[in-house]
Formats: structure tokens, sequence, C-alpha cells
């Protein structure tokens, strides 16, 4: 090595010889009255010569050895430092004694064996590939869909809708905080009309639906999907898809005045009790870890508060009465890929394995789908950031990859212009083309879990299983997930962990290429152009639903609130009430409020409106 450096310097003080030789050349010439030529520097020599040349002069050098400085040093650079994203130290070099007490068959066995660590199907990708699934919702229902064919065109596998911020907070288009944030970040659904506009001329018996609606909306987005499907003459018993459904974890993504806890565990396991009963190939439920990671948490962090929000669901079903084995294969889960490849395929494959114990050890589940850890993947959108934009291409692949070789079952990769607007249709169609690229020429989808009898991967995956331990450990000691969230410890840990991540990045102890190193000068556009949403298709969605509540007819709909308002006082089910009061016309807004009311919320959750409802 100290050679090559060696031979590397003299090298370097060659060249610079060289390149300051000829500018005195150059500069000889120019002094005899020849023309004025560039030098390799880029400063021009003219017909002056003498002082103001022996200065130019000077300076060209002083750059060139300020230019060959940065060259050497990059040249020798290491990584800034030897940890994993999370934090945890790494080692050199992992050997075979970093597993010294390895037991295959009981820790990690073959892909589709129990505890699946390595896959919950034997084949993996060769038996089907993972379902590719773009996040779409912008502006009206006409504009979603549209959106959607446009995908499916081009090789999308899988529908995903996803709802705004005023439905996610369960008001309708025209509440007066909604009339100026229609369709900005997702869709309003606020009636069977809008539902019937989303799914127009899709033949739901023969595609994968995901709903991403999270809140406590998400009991009215069910109800509202199959009232379509059984108007349309389906049999809701074959549909398949799935909805996000997790109204527990949203109280952290800005929605917690709609969703209260005693109401999210209330009205999620409706949906999951519902669909389990009705539904036998619509997953119920997809826990969402992606937004708890996005909060700035750990991996091992990731896995322990999600399945602790798993099982405050998964308790209230068993005391419902329902067998674990009855309502747990169809139970999903959303995950965040982050940066750190290794860790990312470790996080994942340490969850399959805890999952699987977790559901035989506690639970008794006997069936083996109940399990198996199934999981979507959301890149990590915390992960790019409006600077030099294009980079966040490259972030999104490497993020999608990791997701892959982790055994990922359905994926969606961000679109790169995220962090600046909603994503335009041709980042829309980089995003689709990142993962086609992935599954059909890098190869990673020829063996089932290629990372594993990895001296590191498995170390690793054994290091993320002991941390999530202790972090679940923690939750147990504060009287497990639901006293964590009632007395904000949870909350605690999040904002904890976010300064961590901040301070990080401030020191220089993680790079963001763009933020923190390799800086240029922040652009002032976008390369691609920026979606825009119109502004017409959201007003006449407005009046679409001022005309709808002006015309209905309100004895029908007064006799299906009241049977909501009944059942929601009975602790009965509601979905089956929902579905009959979406029929009769009535919104987003009035089905929520009305069970709201019932556990002693105000109507409307930024109490503006008062309910329309007199019983």
């Amino acid at each position: 090595m100290d050679i090559v450096r060696l031979i590397t310097k003299q090298s370097l003080k060659l060249s610079k010889q060289l390149v300051t030789c000829f500018n005195l050349i150059v500069k000889r010439k120019s002094c005899l009255n020849e023309n004025p030529v560039q030098t390799l520097s880029g400063q021009r020599q003219g017909e002056w010569g003498g002082e103001m040349g022996e200065v130019n002069e000077k300076a060209v050098q002083n750059t060139q050895e300020g230019n060959w400085d940065d060259y050497i040093k990059a040249y020798y650079e290491k990584p800034a430092s030897f940890k994993s994203w999370s934090g945890y130290d790494l080692k050199e070099i992992y050997k075979p004694e970093d597993r010294s007490e390895e037991n295959y068959g009981q820790n990690i066995a073959d892909a589709g064996s129990y505890p699946y660590t390595r896959g919950i199907h034997s084949n993996m990708f060769r038996g089907r590939l993972w379902t590719k699934r773009e996040v779409v919702g912008i502006g009206s229902p006409v504009d979603t869909h549209e959106r959607l064919k446009y995908l499916s065109q081009h090789g999308g596998s899988g529908l995903n809708t996803i709802a705004d911020v005023t439905y996610e907070m369960g008001l309708d288009a025209d509440h007066p905080w909604a009339v100026d944030e229609v369709g900005l970040t997702g869709v309003n659904i606020t009636s069977i009309k809008d539902m019937e506009t989303l799914t127009k001329n899709i033949p739901l018996d023969r595609v994968s639906w995901s709903l991403i609606t999270a809140s406590t909306a998400s009991s009215v987005t069910m109800a509202q999907y199959v009232a379509v499907a059984q108007d349309a003459g389906y049999d809701i018993g074959i549909l398949r898809g799935s909805i996000q459904n997790d109204p527990i974890h949203f109280r952290y993504c800005g929605f917690r005045p709609a969703c209260p806890l005693d109401l999210s565990i209330k009205l999620g396991s409706d949906v999951m009790e519902y669909c389990t009963k009705n539904l036998p190939k619509w997953y119920y439920t997809t826990v969402n870890m992606y937004d708890l990671r996005e909060q700035g948490v750990t991996a091992p962090q990731e896995v322990a508060f999600g399945f602790g929000i798993a099982m405050c669901y998964i308790d209230e079903l068993v005391r419902r009465g329902l067998d674990i084995d009855e309502f747990a294969p169809r139970f999903t889960f959303y995950v965040s890929c982050h940066m750190d490849i290794f860790e990312e395929v470790a996080k994942i494959r340490a969850a399959r394995r805890m999952w699987a114990r977790l559901m035989k050890e506690k639970y008794g589940a006997k069936d083996p789908r109940s399990m198996q850890f199934r999981f979507a993947v959301h890149t990590a959108g915390c992960s790019l950031v409006p600077q030099q934009p294009f980079n966040n291409i490259i972030r999104i692949a490497y993020e999608a990859l990791a997701a892959v070789l982790g055994g990922v079952q359905s994926l969606h990769c961000c679109s790169y212009d995220e962090p600046m607007c909603l994503p335009t249709e041709k980042a829309h169609l980089q995003a689709l083309r990142t993962q086609q690229i992935l599954a059909y020429e890098t190869g990673v989808t020829n063996v089932a879990d290629p990372l594993g009898g990895s001296y590191y991967v498995e170390s690793l995956t054994d290091k993320i299983e002991e941390e999530t331990l202790k972090v679940m450990k923690e939750v147990d000691d504060v009287g497990g997930m639901e006293e964590a969230i009632r007395t904000e410890w949870l909350d605690r840990q999040f904002e904890s962990e976010a300064v961590k991540r901040q301070k990080e990045l401030d020191k220089g102890e993680k790079l963001m290429v763009g933020v923190n190193v390799f800086t240029t000068e922040q652009e002032k556009t976008t390369p691609l152009g920026v979606q825009k949403v119109s502004s017409n298709l959201a007003k006449q969605q407005v009046a679409e639903v001022k005309e709808l509540k002006r015309t209905r007819d309100m004895d029908r709909l007064n006799g299906a609130i009241k049977r909501l308002q009944d059942d929601a006082n009975d602790s009965k089910n509601v979905i089956p009430a929902m579905i009959e009061a979406t029929r009769a016309s009535g919104t987003t807004g009035e089905l929520l409020g009305t069970v709201r009311e019932v556990f002693g919320y105000p109507y409307d959750p930024m109490e503006t409106i008062e309910s329309p409802f007199n019983f």
C-alpha cells in the first residue's frame, strides 16, 4: 500500500510540473506578441505578460494544488461511521464463531418452514413475484381512477389508492376545513357515489385492491367498498385485496383528534371481525410499522412498537370470542425499508422469526398460516430530500432492493419528487420501472433468501431480534402498548429518537449526499415538473356533495343512521349498519360522527359543525 501511495504522489507531482511548464511556454509565446490562448487551467494569458502574468501563474498553481489535495483526500477516503443506521457497532469481518451456537432447524430453517426466518414460501419469488403496487391518490375520484388505469397499462400488478388528509380526519368534502384541501394529498371519498366513480369499470372480482385508509375512517371505507361491490352484483366472499385499517398508529401521523384510542380499537376490530366472517380472501389490516419508522425510530423499535399495536387488536378479537387461527392468517404489516440494506434485510428476517414464535407461544396458534409474517414495503419517504432530487431515484432503488432481498409480498416504491409534490405521471412510471428492473433484470428473484447463511446477515438478524425484545420488554414494563399510548410514553420515545436523528445529521455522524455532504446550490425547479391538482374538479366534488345532501331521501337516511347509533350503543359490530347507511347516501363524516358521539367525543373532530341528526 505504501508503494502505491508513493507512486501516486510522484505521478501527481509530475503531472503538476508538466502543467506548469506548459503554461510557462504559453506565457512566453504570448509575450512574443503571438495570439492569446487558453491555458490548461482556464487562465487566459495575453500580450501583457510581466508582473500580471506572474500573479496569474501563482493563482493557477494554488488552484491546481487545491484541486489535487481534494483528489488525494477523496482517493484515500473511508467510511465516516462503522455503525448500522440504527447505531449498532459493526465488526470489521464476521466469521463462523459469530454464530457459534447455530441451530439451523430451530432458529432459521428453510424458506416455507417454521420459524420462517428465510421466507414464508418455500420457493418465494420463483412461485410468484411480489405485487407491484404504486400508491395513487390525486385530486378527485375521477383523477385517481385515470392514474390507476395509467399504471395498470404499464405493468402495475395491484391497485393501491390512498385517502387525502380530510378523509382520514373523517371530514366530508364540503366541510369548512376541507373545501380547500380536497384531493391535495390523496383522494376524498365522501359518499357511495365517489366510490362508484373510483371503481367504475374495474373488475373487482379479478383485481387485488389495496385501500390505504388507516384512521377510524377505514371502517367507512370498508362499508363503501362492500356496498359498491354488492350493488354491482359481486359476491364479496371472493373479493381480494386489503385495507390498511390501523387507526391506533394514525394518532402519530397528525390525526389524533380522529383516532382516540378506545374508538380506534373498536372500529379497527369491527373491520377485522367483519372481514374474517364475510370476506375470507381479504386482508383486513396492515399494521403500519412504516409510519412509526418515519418518526425517526430505529429498526428494532419499528418492529417492537408495530408488534405492540398488533397485539392490541389481537387481544380485542380474542376477547370477542374469535379463535386465533380463525383470523390471524389475514393479518399483515406495512414495513419501511430504509437506506441500510443489510440492516433492513436482517430486520425483516428477525420480524418473521419473532412473529412466528409470538403467534405459536403466546397465542397458541396451530395453523402455520397464522405464524407467517406477511408484509408490504413502502420505501422510506423520510430518506428523500428536495436537494439534488434525482439522487432520490438511487435511494429508492437501493431500498427496494432491500425489500426484495428480504422477501417482500407487496412493494410500493416512492417517487423521486415526493419531497416537493404528489408524484407526477412520469415520476410514478419511474417508480414502477424501478420495481420492474429489479424483478426482470437483476436476478434477485432466482433464489429464496439469497443473503441467508452470511455470517454478517445472520449475526445482524440475531442482533435485531435481541434489541427488539429489549424494547418490547420496556413496553411491557409500562403496562403494555395501550398504557404506553395513554400515558404518552410512546410519544416521548418518538420525540427522543427524532432529536437523535437530527443531531446525527447536524454533526455529520450520518451523511446525506446533497444535504450535509457534496452540497450544491439549491435547485429552484423540479426536473420533470410538479404535479398540479385541478381546483375545478375539487370544486365540482364539493358541489356534488352539497347537491347529494340536498336531494337524498332523508327518511331512509334517518332510519339507517338510527340503526348505526343503536348498534354502537349496544357494542355491536357497526360495519353492517354502516353499509346500510352508505347505501342511504350517508356520508363519511355523518357515519363517523354518529359513532363518535356514542363514545362521548364531539361529532366533528374539528369541533366546527354539529350533527344534523336528532333522535
